[in-house]
């Protein structure tokens, strides 16, 4: 069988964007919590927020080790399976990855170092500066990415010419219509996602009994934190699904299984599309509920997939799929959040080993359902590589072959499951050690301590029982 080489590099992209992407969706809102206990800390002197600060300084460290290392080699798949869409765009994406380096990338390593090695070493005000800055960076990082994809998605402030993309405005070529909504869709995601996933590692403290009182406090803040936002997430959302409505109503007529353009359409919570037959072969809805919450009318008309022919059409079966399960989850997150609230009474939260186990659980969902929006907005948008003006064959490298990308795709497979591995064999040690007392042994060994991030986790090696207060 022969080799596609646009599928195996389209699948090679995927996977390592996927990969990588699970790694600053967390960073960004861990950086910010940190900065909050550091600064918890420095206005109130209570040690359990200083313990926090440290642990998940720790976490951190090794967090953000694994995503510069899974995502520093994605802009060289633009030279080597996309060259033809690296030599179009150029002129504007060329400038947006040098502006998140110089801006973001550059301010995070200034003051990174201080972050995880400064505490104790440099005046407290000056440490808590470097947390603030570090989470900044990670803000800045994810604006220029996120303006770049978005451009990607609703192209403007361009025009073609002979064959290479000139950029007329800058100004309406970065803050394209999309971005704003996914920006604010994917910061939002992040803070969820930290927040989900410091609720889990707490709750599983106060199951082991552990740091009682810090990890209180933790889970406390989280559990406000996500009942604010889980559900402003969804609303988010909404005004994001009008916007992919108004500028790629194909993308959303994948994402609701919709092949004719009609009013009245129902919200489809089960179907088997089939793009050969262009039709649903089996689907069960609720009549005219996509109609209400696309057009916010009962009898709105939404616009199908029939309206563009099959080979512009996107992989519908995985869009539609991959939609569900992202918001399925998201209205899980809700309901757990409120019912946290609900066990605040008597202090229950605490306590409940359902609700704690719970939590455990749903520390995992985040990543999946950030996964799930990634695959619709990628996959929804094929077969165009910058929506309606350059496709993904057009994009493509010329004199790539299939034996070529299988290669490639096999060795960051490979490398990819190395990294990962090690990364989880290092947050289980700095999850099982807990927030650890130093002994002055543990002081001496901070001088020869090499200050690389991971290092920073400062993990023994040994299997045996960490100290543990509490």
């Amino acid at each position: 069988m022969e080799l596609d080489p646009l599928v195996l590099s389209r699948l090679q992209f995927a996977f390592v964007v996927s990969f990588h992407a699970i790694f600053p969706v967390f960073t960004i809102g861990l950086a910010s919590y940190i900065a909050l206990l550091n600064g918890l800390f420095y206005t109130t002197g209570t040690q359990a927020w200083e313990r926090l600060a440290n642990f998940w300084t720790k976490v951190f460290a090794v967090v953000f080790g694994m995503g510069v290392v899974s995502g520093i080699v994605m802009s060289f798949q633009f030279g080597t399976n996309w060259s033809n869409f690296a030599l179009a765009t150029s002129n504007f994406l060329g400038p947006m990855l040098s502006y998140e380096v110089v801006t973001a990338f550059f301010l995070e390593a200034a003051f990174l170092g201080v972050l995880l090695f400064g505490r104790g070493k440099v005046p407290q005000g000056v440490h808590l500066f470097a947390s603030v800055m570090v989470a900044l960076g990670t803000f800045i990082s994810s604006f220029w990415i996120l303006s770049a994809n978005s451009w990607m998605q609703t192209p403007a402030g361009v025009e073609l010419v002979d064959g290479m993309f000139q950029v007329t405005s800058w100004g309406e070529a970065i803050f394209n219509p999309s971005f704003p909504y996914r920006f604010a869709h994917m910061v939002m995601a992040s803070f969820i996602t930290g927040g989900f996933v410091v609720a889990g590692v707490s709750a599983w403290y106060l199951l082991l009994g552990r740091d009682v009182d810090a990890n209180k406090r933790a889970l406390s803040m989280c559990l406000w934190l996500l009942l604010f936002l889980t559900p402003t997430q969804a609303l988010v959302g909404d005004f994001h699904g009008l916007n992919t409505l108004e500028h790629q109503p194909t993308k959303v007529a994948a994402m609701e299984g919709n092949w004719e353009t009609r009013s009245g359409v129902p919200l489809l919570l089960f179907a088997w599309p089939d793009k050969d037959a262009q039709e649903n072969i089996v689907e069960l809805g609720v009549p005219n509920v996509a109609s209400l919450i696309l057009t916010h009318h009962l009898d709105g008309v939404v616009p199908g997939l029939n309206e563009v022919s099959p080979d512009e059409q996107p992989p519908v079966w995985f869009v539609f799929w991959s939609f569900r399960v992202m918001v399925g989850l998201g209205f899980l997150m809700i309901a757990v959040a409120l019912a946290g609230l609900w066990l605040r009474r008597g202090g229950r939260v605490y306590h409940h080993r359902g609700y704690l186990q719970l939590l455990r659980v749903m520390s995992v969902s985040p990543f999946v359902a950030v996964l799930a929006g990634w695959f619709v907005t990628e996959s929804g948008r094929a077969p165009w590589l910058v929506q309606g003006m350059m496709t993904h064959s057009e994009g493509l490298t010329p004199s790539l072959t299939g034996g070529m990308a299988l290669f490639t795709l096999i060795g960051y497979v490979v490398v990819y499951a190395v990294v990962f591995y090690a990364g989880v064999y290092y947050l289980t040690k700095v999850v099982r050690n807990g927030m650890t007392i130093l002994d002055e042994e543990d002081e001496v060994d901070e001088v020869e301590r090499p200050k690389r991030p991971w290092s920073a986790a400062h993990i023994p090696f040994d299997d045996g029982p960490a100290k543990v207060e509490g």
